[in-house]
């Protein structure tokens, strides 16, 4: 089984080459780039136009990639989305992943704060933490933080991360003062300027480091949310059913 394995890995990494819609960065030290992984070609363009060219690299995925949970290693290396995603970050994949030959050091997932972006970012976690672990156990793997609101107010703007920091500023302001509130749906709705003020920019970013602990929850939850077994699915629909927002039916 192992060497059936292994020559399934083989034969479809062969003639890999670097993804054509991967927008890379100018400089070659690992050491000094990160790549931003983004979901669709929307939020994939205003990243390459926001970015900084020299250390930035971008990498747009259409759609979901594949569910890892029910497919065989060829099917998955196989896969445009996932061929794609190994490719660009370089170490190989399973058993012969290698953090020294990673293209970049810092890994970026920028997902939408939707739905959508949450299942793509728990499949994309669920991928890394199967096929690529030292990716996470080393350090290299981030979670971008967009902003979910811009306030504005006369000459004054502040952007926020949640609905709670969203209702603390206001609180905050004087009475009757009248705020412009614009909810980012999604990524592609800010304007390259503004992703890179409020997500990219090292200086004022907010990122997550993603450690083993969190990827293995989300493969926990994945696991159980797309596997065969029922029971712990519904129970699990029936505990977080009233914690559900941004439903998308």
């Amino acid at each position: 089984m192992q060497k059936v394995r292994e020559t399934a890995r083989k034969s479809a990494m062969d003639g890999f080459s670097l993804p054509g819609k991967l927008a890379d960065c100018s400089d070659s030290n690992p050491a000094r780039t990160e790549l931003y992984i983004v979901e669709g070609d929307s939020a994939g363009g205003s990243a390459k136009q926001g970015r900084d060219r020299r250390f930035q690299a971008i990498l747009p995925l259409r759609g979901k990639i594949l569910n890892v949970e029910k497919s065989r290693l060829d099917k998955m290396l196989s896969n445009t989305e996932v061929k794609a995603l190994i490719t660009a970050i370089g170490g190989g994949v399973s058993e012969q992943f290698d953090t020294e030959k990673l293209r970049y050091h810092r890994v970026m997932l920028m997902t939408d704060a939707d739905v959508d972006g949450s299942h793509i970012r728990t499949l994309l976690l669920t991928f890394f933490f199967r096929h690529m672990r030292p990716l996470i156990s080393n350090g290299h793997l981030y979670i971008a933080q967009p902003p979910l609101y811009r306030m504005k107010h006369g000459k004054n703007q502040k952007y926020v991360f949640s609905d709670s920091e969203r209702d603390a500023y206001l609180a905050a302001l004087p009475a009757n003062t009248k705020v412009d509130i614009q909810r980012y749906k999604g990524l592609g709705e800010m304007n390259p300027d503004q992703l890179w003020e409020t997500t990219m920019n090292p200086a004022n970013r907010v990122v997550l480091r993603v450690n083993l602990e969190d990827a293995q929850r989300a493969d926990e939850t994945f696991t159980m949310l797309m596997g065969d077994v029922v029971a712990p699915r519904r129970r699990f629909i029936q505990t977080h059913a009233a914690e559900v927002r941004n439903l998308d039916i």
